[in-house]
């Protein structure tokens, strides 16, 4: 990244994160999860390279460190739409150039009467935004009832142990667009469910507009954190304030009690 100050160019360089669409804390916490687990996490790694080592293979990834030694590797590098057998191009139907078919935001593809959904689209790649491609589809085709990608909110789980539920804007995207925000922040060692089962590990963070009072986007890093998380998510959808949430009465003793709560002290995101 670079920042200008003056006629100066100052080059500031971030270490690599695990999970690079999360904000540093969550990412952290997951890294940290996965290290209490013991598994040996190296970011940023390059010149990875095997070598067969008797009944096992050896990973070498970085100068002056020693190499992993394991009885298989998995080596994951991302996924590319499976759309090169459908003869598109004789269709006439437009894709991008990693594949994936273009559509509008009813799904509509460029040719009459052709529409795209699922991971072909590239609109979310998960099993629910699929589903949700075909209930757009189906609503705007069949039931004449207009439904947009563009209304949907992200929404996704990552399935460690615990799991984290995401939904909306992250930290990062909050102070990139420029709008005022507020935080509140709380560790699963505050959280009596967590500590009833063991499992306090990682935390619960939420954010809203300084100014209208719009939830922005909510972390559950924890157990039932892929639950926990359709609260604040339905009340986004709601388009309630997050004086709404403040308000709210839950269930003793759950995770998602202590939602209310992290709300009623928030504090401006710096």
């Amino acid at each position: 990244m670079f920042r200008r100050f003056g006629s100066e160019v100052t080059v500031i360089e971030k270490a690599p994160r695990l999970t690079g669409r999360e904000d540093e804390d969550t990412s952290a916490a997951i890294q940290s999860i996965l290290e209490n687990e013991d598994i040996t996490v190296h970011v940023g790694a390059d010149d990875i390279a095997f070598v067969r080592q008797g009944n096992g293979i050896a990973v070498t990834f970085a100068a002056g460190k020693p190499p992993a030694v394991g009885s298989h590797v998995l080596l994951a590098l991302g996924r590319t739409p499976n759309t090169d057998d459908l003869g598109l191009d004789k269709a006439g139907v437009a894709v991008d150039q990693r594949g994936y078919i273009i559509v509008d935001d009813q799904l509509r593809t460029n040719v009459p009467g052709i529409w795209a959904m699922g991971d072909c689209n590239g609109k979310g790649a998960f099993t629910h935004t699929s589903y949700n491609d075909f209930e757009i589809v189906a609503a705007n085709l069949l039931d004449n009832d207009p439904r947009k990608v563009s209304d949907r909110i992200e929404a996704y789980a990552l399935y460690i142990d615990p799991p984290l539920g995401r939904c909306g804007m992250t930290e990062a995207a909050v102070k990139k667009s420029g709008r005022r925000a507020l935080v509140g922040q709380r560790p699963m060692t505050r959280v009596g469910r967590a500590v009833e089962k063991g499992e306090t590990q990682g935390f619960m963070k939420i954010l809203a507009d300084a100014d209208t009072g719009e939830i922005l986007g909510c972390s559950v890093l924890g157990p039932g954190g892929d639950e926990a998380i359709h609260c604040v998510l339905d009340l986004m959808y709601a388009k309630a304030p997050i004086s709404r949430l403040a308000r709210a009465m839950h269930i003793h003793p759950t995770v998602s009690e202590l939602l209310p709560t992290i709300v009623q002290d928030l504090k401006p995101l710096e």
